[in-house]
């Protein structure tokens, strides 16, 4: 199985929160594989670097690299375009989690988030398949 984290599912891994088990269930699952778009990496880095500084970032990015967090930086015109259109015709969802959708349909995989607010409404759809980890 292919995961898809979204920022949100990594900064409740790396804080140990709420739903933050079933983030380090899919990186243990055997045989399953998890990615991040290299803008969703970009997101737990900077409210790494908001609130401790360039250190505590860089550990955030080591600590999803030692756990299994694999990076990809898909922006080919095809992938930006999906995720253009996404945003496009959904516009509450921010240009972020249209890329981890984008690269969920690419890879034919599942994505991962707590993020109900931006995302319930694309669920009901169907747009790609969505795990809720809280």
């Amino acid at each position: 199985m292919t995961y898809v984290l979204d920022a949100c599912a990594m900064i409740a891994l790396l804080f140990g929160e709420l739903g933050d088990e079933v983030v380090l269930g899919h990186l243990l699952e055997k045989d399953a594989i998890c990615l991040a778009h290299s803008v969703n990496l970009c997101e737990v880095f900077y409210d790494f670097y908001r609130d401790s500084g360039g250190k505590a970032a860089s550990e955030a990015m080591d600590d999803l690299r030692w756990l299994g967090v694999v990076e990809r930086n898909d922006l080919d015109e095809p992938f930006w375009r999906e995720a253009g259109t996404l945003k496009g015709t959904h516009r509450r969802v921010s240009l972020a989690d249209c890329c981890a959708i984008a690269l969920t349909k690419r890879v034919g995989g599942t994505l991962v988030t707590s993020d109900h607010h931006e995302l319930d409404p694309l669920a009901a759809l169907g747009v790609c398949p969505i795990t809720f980890i809280r």
